[in-house]
């Protein structure tokens, strides 16, 4: 692999492959909600965290083997389940109120929030059932210490405390610094953390090369969200593919909000070359892969 194009042409497609199987079954009265499961899993975006999880287990491999891939393929399709999961629930009424996701409507909008909810609680259940079954069919260590991290990332020690957080910040005077960096090490470092981390899991990384990738991804997670803030605040509805200006409209507090374009921007790539340089500690092609496509991502202008 030479650069993060040529990792996502022959990876993503192996991942979407993957997610479509999951979710394809249609039962007599309980087929719409697997419909709107279907509608929002597949509906397209980066894969960011599946292919995070698989490049990280190559860059602790040193290779792209099929072993590895098929050792931590369930997981990684479990963490795109829990993202898009937390996504349908972040555009509900009751949450964000978003009407646009990916540049499509928003789950909720095409079948009502009772079944959107009931979709997030699938996929969320879902994921465990998927990273269940791979245990249960090899109880490796790895395999087991890499679902309970997820489960600990995506619970209310992790994501939803983040989440928590972010609701109990809106409309809200006064926010402290402490409260933005609890937001963003949970809301969305928790996820990119563990990506990095069980991937490490899965290959049989150390300790030290499982806590330098972690310690990566939440730094990663951190510059990943301001630049996200960024975004809404600069970009437009046609170029992100979801509603904009929307953090504003909210009240969110966001590091963005708190000190402006300019010192946000200086902290992205604070923390990104940070992340970096953790990465670089580690040996070999895919490790420098994993370099490459953070910085990236990091400053997408999408």
């Amino acid at each position: 692999m030479h650069n993060p194009e040529e990792f996502t042409a022959v990876y993503k497609p192996v991942v979407e492959k993957a997610l479509a199987e999951a979710v394809s079954y249609r039962g007599p009265y309980d087929g719409r909600v697997w419909e709107a499961m279907e509608y929002s899993l597949l509906a397209g975006g980066k894969r960011l965290r599946p292919l995070l999880l698989l490049l990280a287990a190559f860059a602790v491999k040193g290779s792209y083997d099929e072993e590895t891939l098929q050792c931590a393929l369930p997981f990684a399709c479990a963490l795109e389940m829990i993202h898009t999961y937390s996504l349908i629930h972040d555009d509900l009424p009751a949450m964000d109120n978003d009407d646009l996701r990916r540049g499509k409507p928003t789950n909720h909008v095409l079948y009502g929030s009772g079944i959107a909810t009931l979709a997030g609680d699938g996929l969320l259940n879902l994921a465990f059932e998927t990273m269940l079954d791979a245990v249960k069919a090899d109880p490796a260590p790895g395999k087991i210490r890499a679902a309970a991290a997820i489960a600990h990332a995506a619970g209310p020690h992790g994501m939803i405390a983040g989440q928590t957080a972010d609701l109990l910040a809106e409309q809200k005077q006064e926010i402290s610094e402490e409260h933005i960096q609890f937001i963003e090490h949970n809301k969305t470092g928790q996820l990119l953390a563990v990506s990095l981390a069980a991937g490490c899991d899965l290959a049989g990384g150390s300790a030290v090369m499982r806590q330098t990738l972690e310690d990566a991804g939440f730094l990663f997670g951190r510059a990943f969200q301001i630049q996200d803030d960024i975004l809404d605040a600069t970009g437009s509805a046609e170029e992100l593919g979801k509603s904009t200006g929307q953090d504003e409209t909210n009240g969110k507090a966001t590091f963005f909000s708190l000190y402006g374009l300019e010192e946000s921007r200086r902290q992205v790539r604070k923390l990104s070359d940070e992340a970096v340089g953790l990465v670089e500690t580690i040996p070999g092609a895919p490790a420098g892969l994993l370099r490459e496509w953070i910085l990236r991502l990091i400053n997408r202008n999408r």
